[in-house]
């Protein structure tokens, strides 16, 4: 593989700036790698820390106001053998060589995708343009790379669009239009950090299959390591635009030299060992060991104990949720989505059950149904042991305001119109709590609750970072005086470090406020880590439920095998 004979691809001193009316930051910093044929080398570390601006250097496809340095070599070799330096090559060149020479996947399929046109026609395209085929002998590729990354009826597929299809599905589609011209260099961007558990190690051994038969190297960013720890050959470390660390996968998950490397190993969820609270990457490299962290399996079985003496705060009885699919000529239901599928289980008082599986087994469903975002077919919820369907209008205005959800991707649960000062006073405007004078304080005190500070009051959310955004969604429920809380996938679109630090504030949280959790996510790592209770969904029912120790070290559903099986 260190042959410079296999030699595909030389950086050298890479920098770029960002620029902007107000400053100009160096976004990368003097950065040389080289990678070679047939491997796989991953690039990890926090966002902001250049990684995906690294790449999109190799395409040529920066925003506007990102400038390469002089100074920088990008040399490539091409199919023909031919050394090409891409940053002094012309546009005609550069467009030859993107998707036929360097292919890209993106982190979300859908807004790759183009929502106006089918998935045939959008592959279709792609070889058209690189390999000049016939429309007839280009939909016959097409459905071949459909067949060859493994995505059922690829006849019916390709006169899809991309919202008929999974997640899983349409990262599928992408890597068929990222590899339908054979090339060099693939370059997989977060392709797998939106998907769950299963569908992720389904992607991961298909890119490995492919690399084998194409030759392809891949360039693999990601903010995940369990997934860099099975997947790649070589692994660079950035932090803050540099490289701090480059070496084989094995030695830097056994010897890691840097202390940014140590500490992103060190926040990472073990499900083998409990801890109170995550290290931090301050704490990590900073030495600061966090005293009394360690959760005994004597602890953990007292916490149970004394939570099975709780009463119960919801119970779910025969709960169905069902979506109609397809209607006769009557207008009569024929096929049904049973999303929810007769579940049973309980949430005690102040405990934190996690609901964990794949993509559309019911997970987010049965949140949604918690909050009467969607109707409940059949079987009940019950709140304090009255069914929610029977609420009064005062009574589910009260249930509102104790019963909150915090999504998955705050930035489309923020209005980018309102301030986040306002975001956070807006509800606590609707249901009365405080006199007006006293808000923005109290607004302020939540904000420095959640890790930000007053001077954040005025600010937009398109002015923070994914794990800024959701502390505030967190203050947001915190200004109701909420009780319960569901965390809907809530920071499985975060890198390692932020996740620790809103993982640590949920925690510290549930202490202070004698919060009751439900904890929806398909990282087992991270349910292991935070849950007293595990409920495992497949295909819209509960397969196995027990207390998160016995769920990970005593599985007895061939199911949560698998998925114990998949955490690595």
């Amino acid at each position: 593989m260190n042959e410079m004979s296999n030699m595909i691809l030389q950086i050298e001193n890479l920098s770029v700036d960002i620029e902007s009316d107000y400053e100009k930051i160096r976004a990368v910093k003097d950065i040389t790698f080289s990678m070679y044929e047939s491997e796989t080398l991953a690039i990890v570390g926090e966002s902001g820390s250049g990684k995906s601006i690294t790449a999109l250097s190799l395409m040529q496809l920066l925003i506007l106001q990102a400038k390469i340095d002089n100074q920088s070599k990008i040399l490539f070799v091409n199919k023909k053998k031919e050394s090409l330096s891409l940053l002094h090559s012309k546009k005609e060149t550069i467009e030859s060589i993107r998707g036929n020479e360097i292919a890209m996947i993106f982190q979300e399929p859908m807004t790759s995708l183009n929502p106006l046109m089918t998935c045939g026609k959008q592959l279709t395209e792609v070889i058209q343009l690189h390999l000049g085929l016939s429309f007839k002998m280009a939909k016959q590729k097409a459905i071949e790379l459909f067949r060859e990354v493994k995505i059922p009826q690829p006849e019916i597929t390709f006169y899809k669009y991309p919202h008929q299809l999974s997640g899983g599905q349409k990262q599928r589609v992408m890597i068929a239009i990222a590899i339908s011209c054979h090339p060099k260099i693939l370059i997989a961007d977060e392709p797998t950090t939106a998907l769950d558990i299963v569908v992720q190690s389904d992607i991961l051994l298909l890119l490995k299959n492919l690399q084998a038969k194409y030759k392809m190297a891949i360039l693999f960013i990601t903010h995940d390591l369990n997934v860099v720890k099975h997947f790649a050959d070589r692994v660079i470390v950035m932090y803050k635009g540099e490289i701090v660390e480059m070496n084989p996968v094995n030695e830097i998950f056994n010897h890691a030299m840097h202390p940014y490397t140590k500490a992103l190993l060190q926040c990472r969820p073990d499900a083998k060992n409990r801890v109170k609270f995550l290290p931090t990457l301050q704490d990590a490299m900073n030495n600061h060991n966090i005293e009394n962290n360690s959760i005994s399996d004597e602890t953990s079985l007292e916490r149970l104990e004394k939570l099975a003496k709780e009463k119960t705060l919801f119970e779910f009885c025969d709960l169905h949720v069902w979506y109609p699919i397809e209607k006769n000529f009557f207008n009569k239901v024929k096929t049904w989505y049973k999303a929810v599928d007769g579940v049973n289980f309980q949430i005690k008082k102040g405990e934190t059950v996690g609901l964990v599986g794949e993509s559309g087994c019911g997970k987010t469903t049965i949140g949604k149904a918690i909050v009467k975002l969607t109707d409940i077919t059949q079987g009940d919820i019950l709140y304090n042991r009255k069914s929610i369907l029977q609420f009064s209008k005062s009574e589910l205005q009260e249930y509102r305001r104790q019963v909150q959800i915090i999504f998955q991707d705050p930035y489309s649960s923020l209005n980018p119109r309102m301030s986040i000062g306002n975001a956070i006073k807006e509800p606590m405007e609707v249901h009365g709590i405080e006199k007006e004078k006293n808000r923005k304080d109290k607004v302020i005190s939540l904000l420095e609750k959640v890790g930000l500070n007053a001077a954040h009051y005025e600010r937009y959310p398109h002015e923070f970072s994914g794990g800024q955004r959701q502390r505030i969604c967190i203050a947001r429920a915190l200004a109701l005086n909420s009780s319960f809380l569901i965390c809907d996938e809530s920071v499985s679109a975060l890198d390692v470090s932020v996740q620790a630090q809103v993982l640590n504030l949920l925690t510290s949280l549930k202490d202070e406020y004698q919060f009751t959790y439900l904890f929806i996510s398909h990282d087992l790592n991270v349910i292991k880590h935070i849950s007293d209770h595990l409920a495992v969904m497949q295909k819209g029912k509960i397969v196995e439920y027990n207390n998160s120790h016995d769920i990970y070290f005593n599985p007895q559903n061939d199911y949560t095998k698998l998925l114990i099986s998949t955490m690595g």
